[in-house]
């Protein structure tokens, strides 16, 4: 499927979750379009989190697209994102800029507790996954360790950290992208998706300490249950979409990870 922008730009679109990502082609010019986008990005593209704004323009029909710079990059390899530092800066600086935070709550950004991440995926949740008898009980233990939640300490997460979102430029230049999900949570919920997917359980406390966040058992605890937690959301996500190969890979890391 083509078409155009206006009388210059053709959209190609990009296979994706949203529908919404296109690669724009004027000439021999080449940016990254996404329709309807988050306010955000502007922000985020002036803080070099994400790559660099073009133009925001708006069509007769209501849609916004933003265009970015188009980038000839690689996508970050499942062993690299546990390893590199420039992970850790990236996640370190979106969570303590107070600009990025002011900037989400002005937009409307919503604000998210684990025991809202509970009811988000209890809600009409497949009958299918209900009669699951491990992912219940592992529900169940959830509901019972509940961690602390402060929303005046919620700060800017991405909120899918996974692999798929960070893009290495050819000049090696790391950008965390797709923020679709951005919203104010404990900074742990950013944590905890990486720790669950990508890091050996025996270095959590480095990864941690790296970060910034002293390894305590409380922390431990709680860096466990929000990657617990987000293991049963891609799960339901992965069923709803269809995808039972994929949902079955994440059952199996989640066992991997619970029952230890």
């Amino acid at each position: 499927m083509h078409f155009q922008l206006d009388k210059n730009w053709h959209l190609q679109p990009i296979s994706g979750d949203t529908g919404n990502t296109y690669m724009g082609v004027n000439g021999e010019e080449k940016l990254f379009i996404k329709r309807n986008s988050s306010p955000f990005l502007a922000a985020l593209s002036k803080e070099g989190i994400t790559p660099k704004l073009v133009w925001t323009k708006r069509t007769g029909s209501g849609d916004v697209y933003t265009a970015q710079e188009w980038l000839e990059g690689t996508l970050l390899k499942a062993d690299e994102i546990g390893t590199r530092l420039d992970v850790l800066e990236i996640l370190y600086r979106v969570h303590h800029s107070q600009s990025l935070k002011e900037m989400l709550k002005k937009i409307g950004g919503k604000e998210l507790s684990a025991f809202d991440l509970l009811g988000l995926y209890a809600e009409n949740l497949p009958q299918e996954l209900k009669k699951n008898q491990y992912l219940a009980r592992v529900f169940r233990y959830q509901e019972d360790h509940l961690p602390e939640s402060n929303l005046d300490e919620c700060v800017v997460c991405h909120g899918d950290v996974i692999r798929h979102n960070w893009i290495v430029s050819e000049e090696s230049r790391l950008y965390l992208v797709d923020w679709d999900s951005a919203l104010l949570a404990d900074p742990v919920y950013d944590l905890g998706i990486i720790l669950g997917k990508y890091v050996p359980l025996t270095n959590w406390p480095n990864w941690l300490a790296s970060y910034g966040k002293k390894p305590t058992p409380t922390v431990l605890k709680k860096a466990m249950w929000y990657a617990t937690m987000a293991f049963l959301m891609r799960i339901r996500k992965d069923f709803k979409k269809n995808d039972l190969i994929q949902m079955n890979r994440e059952i199996e890391q989640l066992k991997k990870l619970f029952n230890y």
